[in-house]
């Protein structure tokens, strides 16, 4: 890449404007285009029941999006919002990053498209090179996929593989996915799994997600007994509990699952398709401090962001585990779309932004701050706690029946885009893309601190 063609300054990257707020949304024309929209899509949510599309003070309202940069939104109506979802975290750079459309406009004068794993393309090679150095062990080897949920399925089938055996172990209040492997470890919500249980596997065992040192000892105690039958292929697991709330484990979380799995020969899966490649202010969060494979998980997944807004996702495992793909028969997990070249030199794109910008570094200060503010001026709120790390952030309304949603809605009206998680969607969750500037946060803050106050 020349000096021409290097990305901006984070303080220079467009797209970092206040909010402008035309008409109290959801507006006309959000509504006119959500009716449209009920007509053709399959009803999915409680945000596109039509009393939510034509009232617009109810909480779960939405909008129709049609413009964006940097860590700017625009909808149908004209209103400019500031983005602290990012696609639920997966637009680590932001909208519309400088660097990802060249690398887009670039590669599609090249090759769109390739043939997957007959015909790899270079894009796909350089890839495969640059992903496998983030894993601690020095052979890493990588498999492509086009989401998270997918690269988790692809880890699940590889533990199948090198262990010989079924039964998996996954943690409460999880989200790896809605495809059936992916689901099968996922216990967030039950309306996600209980239409489909009859079709899922059945040999997944559920233990509770640490929050403090005595939740850790007690799941600690609780794995040992189970990995004690010896028919345990893999423990599936978030180095921090996503979609389930934001929930930061212990700092030895990761060391106490790595040294109770390696007794029994269980693989170790870390999910970091939120946390990973920046987002929690670390390349990859579960191996964080790891100075070699022996102490990181076995495989890990990456995904979200990866792309920069293009779909594509990755597991990455040691050398030894992999090794179990070559098979007599030909066993594959691939896709017709599994590691196409627009999407690979998007996320070489990504991927190199990261690293020159020392994002991963500014992501982790200036999350530490934004920590720190909230929890000061927040303290005695309906907020019961603020959590997280890096840009990875998480508000506790589980006093405040419907709090998380009113609050989402509140910052909605004032021209802040934010989601919920947890099993009851009470949990406010922020993850801003990492470009975002102080500027901006400290502004929010201040929005944050008043919509709060007024449901008090």
């Amino acid at each position: 890449m020349g000096l021409s063609e290097l990305p901006p300054p984070v303080e220079e990257t467009p797209g970092q404007d206040l909010p402008n707020m035309s008409v109290r949304p959801p507006g006309p024309q959000s509504r006119t285009w959500l009716t449209r929209f009920t007509r053709c899509s399959a009803p999915m949510g409680p945000q596109f029941r039509s009393e939510s599309i034509v009232k617009a003070d109810v909480p779960s309202g939405s909008i129709v999006l049609s413009k964006s940069k940097g860590v700017n939104l625009l909808d149908v109506d004209n209103n400019r919002y500031v983005d602290l979802a990012a696609g639920f975290g997966s637009l680590l750079l932001g909208h519309q990053h400088p660097n990802i459309l060249r690398a887009m406009e670039l590669q599609s004068e090249r090759l769109m498209q390739g043939l997957g794993d007959v015909y790899p393309s270079d894009a796909k090679i350089g890839l495969l090179e640059k992903l496998a150095r983030l894993h601690p062990a020095p052979d890493a080897q990588v498999i492509l996929a086009q989401s998270g949920a997918d690269a988790v399925t692809a880890a699940i089938k590889t533990a199948l593989l090198a262990t010989g055996r079924s039964r998996l172990i996954a943690f409460r209040s999880s989200y790896h996915g809605l495809n059936y492997a992916s689901l099968a470890v996922s216990d967030l919500r039950s309306g996600y799994k209980d239409p489909f249980r009859k079709h899922l596997p059945q040999d997944t065992t559920f233990l509770d997600y640490p929050a403090t040192e005595e939740g850790l000892t007690n799941c600690q105690a609780r794995l040992q007994v189970e990995l004690a039958k010896g028919d345990v292929a893999a423990l599936v697991f978030e180095p921090i509990l996503g979609r389930g709330g934001v929930i930061v484990p212990p700092k030895d979380f990761v060391q106490v699952l790595r040294k109770e799995t390696k007794k029994t020969g269980t693989l170790l899966i870390a999910d970091e398709v939120w946390t990973g490649l920046g987002r929690s202010g670390e390349w990859l969060y579960s191996c964080k401090g790891s100075a070699s494979a022996e102490d990181a998980p076995d495989l890990v997944c990456i995904g979200k962001g990866l792309g920069g807004g293009l779909p594509i996702s990755a597991c990455i495992g040691t050398h030894q585990v992999m090794a179990a793909w070559e098979q007599e028969d030909e066993v594959v997990h691939t896709s017709t779309f599994s590691g196409a070249p627009l999407a690979c030199t998007t996320a070489l794109a990504t991927l190199d932004v990261l690293s020159r910008h020392s994002l991963l570094e500014r992501s982790a200060r200036v999350g530490a701050a934004f920590l720190e503010r909230l929890r000061e001026k927040l303290a005695g709120t309906v907020v019961r706690e603020v959590r997280g790390a890096g840009l990875m952030v998480g508000l506790d309304l589980s006093q405040s029946r419907g709090g998380a949603g009113e609050l989402m809605a509140r910052l909605l009206r004032h021209g802040y885009v934010t989601s919920t998680g947890g099993g009851a969607r009470d949990v406010l969750v922020l993850t801003p893309p990492l470009i975002i500037s102080e500027e901006l946060l400290l502004s929010f803050e201040d929005t944050l601190q008043l919509s709060i106050l007024q449901m008090s």
